[in-house]
């Protein structure tokens, strides 16, 4: 018995990473402390705020800065807010690293062709601005040895090759909320990469990314939840919180047929490895 209580004490309690996520628009809203609270009841320990815009990089350092060892912050400028002005946007980027807390990544950045202008020349020119936006991003990460957050929707090809010609440390590189298939998944590993992966890993109709998933493998899986978007299942349909985040490690827990325990050690892990946290 005594053998017992020894092994029971020496067991260290789960703890999840969610290694994306929003909570601007839980903080407009007045509720963020609610959510939280709801991430503490359900195990989620820490979580990067991955910034898109100038007006929420200043945000997420904020919450960084109150809550540290909780939160972290990214910061990039998404393709869906690279307008005219992204040089100047993109310029105010080493301000941020130059001091505290500084930001544990680039991103997210990328391209995203999903949603483009009917105009067939404005949608060239869109592209175009999203392409050299991206890489004086990635740029500005391989200066300074950095992590980077890819968003890539429709555009998986030319964010490999931009990625290739920036001469980024691939293994310093996650495609977020991935989406696509085996063979694109194998070009992420056989380049270093890694993907991520959201609540629509539990979609139903989604075997071609629980596929991609483990043909990755557990050496280098992370799970986030994306939040306030993509809630998995069961939550599915409601507004999506990094206290979701336990359902995804509990579904892919089935999925790789190992203990809970073990993804949530695991993810946990390899996202502090990713990030140097």
């Amino acid at each position: 018995m005594a053998m017992m209580a020894i092994i029971f004490v020496l067991v260290e309690e789960m703890s999840w990473f969610d290694s994306h996520c929003h909570l601007s628009g839980f903080l407009e809203k007045g509720i963020l402390e609610e959510v939280l609270d709801r991430a503490s009841q359900n195990e989620v320990s820490r979580m990067t705020a991955v910034g898109t815009t100038p007006e929420d990089w200043d945000v997420y350092r904020t919450l960084a800065r109150k809550h540290p060892e909780r939160i972290f912050c990214s910061a990039g400028l998404h393709p869906s807010y690279v307008g005219t002005d992204w040089p100047s946007q993109v310029a105010e980027l080493g301000k941020l690293w130059d001091s505290e807390p500084r930001p544990v990544a680039v991103g997210e950045i990328g391209l995203d062709y999903f949603r483009l202008p009917k105009d067939a020349d404005d949608a060239l020119v869109t592209m175009e601005q999203q392409r050299l936006a991206f890489s004086h991003q990635l740029s500005f990460a391989k200066q300074r040895d950095l992590p980077v957050i890819v968003h890539s929707r429709n555009a998986f090809e030319d964010c490999l090759t931009l990625i290739d010609k920036s001469g980024v440390n691939w293994k310093k590189v996650v495609f977020h909320c991935f989406s696509e298939g085996v063979p694109q998944v194998e070009q992420l590993m056989e380049r270093g990469g890694r993907a991520s992966f959201t609540g629509i890993l539990t979609f139903g109709k989604n075997d071609h990314l629980r596929e991609a998933a483990l043909r990755q493998g557990l050496e280098n899986l992370m799970i986030e939840t994306d939040s306030p978007y993509l809630a998995p299942e069961p939550k599915r349909g409601k507004v999506n919180e990094p206290a979701f985040l336990r359902h995804i490690g509990q579904f892919a827990a089935k999925l790789f047929d190992v203990p809970e325990d073990f993804i949530s050690g695991r993810t946990f892990e390899r996202t502090c490895d990713f990030y140097g946290v």
